[in-house]
């Protein structure tokens, strides 16, 4: 149904990823592999450096693996060893060894699975580990972080991705970068076992799980065969598409292509697997083959295009028997010397009962196997111990806000103003018009002229101009004499995607684009607010400006005026009052989530450093919940104290 606040004759939800998509296809093009050894060498460190860089997690092989041993599960032929394995300082992973009947050494599978809350255990994941450990392979299964048993609630299993995954990235790290120290901890793991051949180790995982062995493949060249499965397409197909944050390196399509990751393993062997009937764009077939095509000319430049295959499979999405069995051919060739990498049939097995693979009952897992949760919460306890204002530099930080919210790269230029005529809405007569970039960009706005002079009041709605104006106090809007203007943020309102994936949040699928492309939604939303406040100025002729913004939309206000000193004043309702949460991460838009923010000094620097007076019309925990008349008091005269530490102008005070 048309809104009355509506301004086009009909909306524009894929303008916005029109532009990321058109951006990611230049990009494709971009990326193109070197065509020389020489140049791949160079390059190959060059990707190396960079994807480390954008993974934000610390990698370090010297922190005792500390394995410690939960019970062992008897089968048919092998033994199911429940362990847990230090993967960073304090943190543990929980895992299942399959370990085959004889003195070995055995070549080693590590199975890392996909989109599963049961994580390891899962009926669908056993079907590897047991046709590898009865083929004679060693394998090692683990729960990757916030799946399985190391979810939320101890004995309870959930989704790690959405805004729980996210929340890594205010942090500075990310989930898949999680998931990448993880695996190659238990590539050490592998390695450090006498029933293990540390020479013929091998990986491999569906979806998710075969997102993992690809990065794992392209980073860790102690893993000599690995086999993807229904994972491999391209970094441009993730654009639009509805992937998991733990598929998401932020800035990835920068500097490179998936092409390039996979070049990574060359010359060690890569089987890719995909599905004809597959119901995730970024995963089809075509997608594949574009990726496939450029790192086959890497292998051959290595004299080792033989060790570079696909498969493609008349099957849905999943690890299917007949891909097992070609991914029994695949490791027989590459880890045990035998065959010609042709699939072969597995044999017979019976999958455990589920609960019976977990390494702790209900109510015994240990704090050293901490959920996605309670790390942020630690950690973001950490980082803002030590991001006191006390040796603050003023422009320091402002230029440092600057580039994490990718201002530099989100600039646009206004054009013009289209008019549509005029509406009354709300007993107010307003002035439809669309402001017009020089990047071709179109942002729908709602005009009321000032009833004298040229003050105006900037508003603002996470959810669109529409929500500002049922938000609107009509009273307030005449009486303080000031023009209005409603706008819709790119992505809000009018330009909303109507397909975004909101269960996982609104602007989940939007979001991500942008991260992927190295521009932060808030910082778009904060170059929008740029480009509206110079409307503002430049057409309007407006003198002074206040900024009224809620929630998210607010926090893109407040980091507006830190970053380019845009208003006079400020109102912001329910404004987020701190990246680091509760009980529970964020809710709402996704487009909250700001790679590095903790590290940098979280909102109440942020307010510190505002140089305008700001009105809190109420605070908010990032997953929305109101904070108490204390909490908030003490909040603000925290912020306060920051201020004369600073010794920054403006004030922070409640409605």
């Amino acid at each position: 149904m048309k809104l009355a606040t509506e301004i086009w004759p009909e909306s524009h939800g894929g303008m916005a990823l029109h532009r990321l998509a058109g951006e990611a296809r230049n990009l494709f093009r971009l990326h193109a592999l070197p065509s020389t050894l020489e140049g791949w060498t160079s390059h190959r460190e060059f990707l190396r450096a960079e994807i480390w860089r954008h993974l934000g997690s610390p990698f370090d092989d010297d922190v005792p693996l500390d394995i410690q041993w939960h019970g062992d599960l008897q089968g048919d032929g092998f033994i199911v060893r429940k362990l847990t394995y230090q993967s960073r300082p304090g943190l543990r992973v929980t895992a299942n060894l399959h370990v085959p009947a004889g003195r070995g050494p055995f070549p080693a599978v590590l199975n890392v699975h996909g989109h599963w809350a049961q994580g390891k255990i899962a009926a669908r994941v056993q079907g590897r580990p047991h046709a590898l450990v009865r083929s004679g392979y060693v394998c090692l299964c683990v729960d990757a972080f916030g799946a399985g048993e190391r979810g939320t609630r101890d004995g309870e299993y959930e989704y790690h991705g959405g805004h729980l995954g996210a929340a890594l990235l205010d942090l500075g790290e990310t989930l898949m970068g999680m998931q990448v120290v993880d695996n190659m901890r238990a590539v050490s793991l592998l390695r450090s076992l006498d029933i293990v051949d540390p020479e013929n180790i091998g990986a491999t995982g569906a979806s998710g799980g075969g997102n993992q062995t690809m990065w794992l493949a392209a980073l860790d060249d102690r893993v000599k065969a690995a086999v993807p499965v229904v994972s491999v397409g391209t970094f441009e197909s993730y654009i639009g598409a509805t992937n998991c944050i733990c598929e998401c390196l932020p800035g990835g399509l920068t500097f490179t292509e998936e092409s390039g990751v996979v070049a990574l393993t060359a010359p060690r062997a890569l089987k890719i697997c995909n599905a004809l009937g597959d119901s995730n764009i970024t995963f089809l077939p075509s997608q594949m083959l574009r990726t496939f095509d450029q790192a086959k000319a890497v292998y051959r430049l290595h004299g080792a295009g033989e060790r570079l295959e696909n498969q493609v499979f008349n099957e849905p999405h999943g690890y299917w028997p007949g891909v097992r069995e070609a991914m029994l051919g695949w490791f027989d060739r590459w880890l045990k010397g035998v065959g010609d990498g042709s699939p072969r049939e597995e044999p017979s097995f019976e999958v455990f009962e589920e609960k019976r693979l977990t390494c702790f009952a209900p109510g015994e897992r240990p704090p050293s196997v901490p959920s996605i949760a309670q790390f942020c919460r630690d950690r973001a306890a950490e980082l803002r111990g030590a991001s006191g204002p006390e040796s603050c530099h003023v422009a320091a930080k402002q230029d440092a806000l600057r580039g994490l919210l990718g201002l530099a790269d989100a600039a646009e230029s206004f054009r013009d103003a289209v008019p549509h005529g005029g509406r009354t809405l709300r007993g107010m007569a307003w002035e439809r018009l669309t402001l017009r970039t020089c990047q071709g960009s179109l942002y729908p706005v709602l005009v009321r002229r000032p009833a004298t002079g040229s003050a105006y009041r900037i508003v603002v709605h996470p959810a669109g101009k529409g929500v500002a104006l049922d938000a609107l106090d009509p009273a307030s809007a005449v009486d303080d004499g000031r023009g209005v203007l409603l706008f819709d943020l790119w992505g809000t309102g009018e330009t909303f995607p109507t397909d975004d994936d909101t269960i996982r949040g609104a602007h989940h699928q939007l979001a991500r684009a942008c991260l992927w492309l190295g521009m932060p939604m808030l910082g778009i939303w904060v170059d929008n607010l740029r480009l509206v406040a110079a409307f503002a100025r430049d057409a309007l002729g407006a003198t002074s400006l206040r900024l009224e913004g809620r929630g998210e939309a607010g926090l893109a206000g407040l980091f507006a005026e830190v970053c380019l000193g845009l208003f006079d004043a400020m109102r912001l309702t329910a404004l987020p009052a701190s990246y680091a949460f509760g009980e529970s991460p964020a809710t709402g838009s996704f487009a909250v989530h700001l790679p590095g923010i903790l590290p940098w000094g979280d909102v109440e620097l942020a307010l510190a450093l505002c140089g305008v007076d700001v009105a809190l019309d109420g605070l908010a925990a990032i997953d929305g919940s109101a904070y108490a008349p204390e909490q908030a008091e003490a909040f603000v005269d925290h912020v306060l104290q920051m201020k004369r530490r600073l010794d920054n102008r403006g004030g922070v005070h409640f409605l």
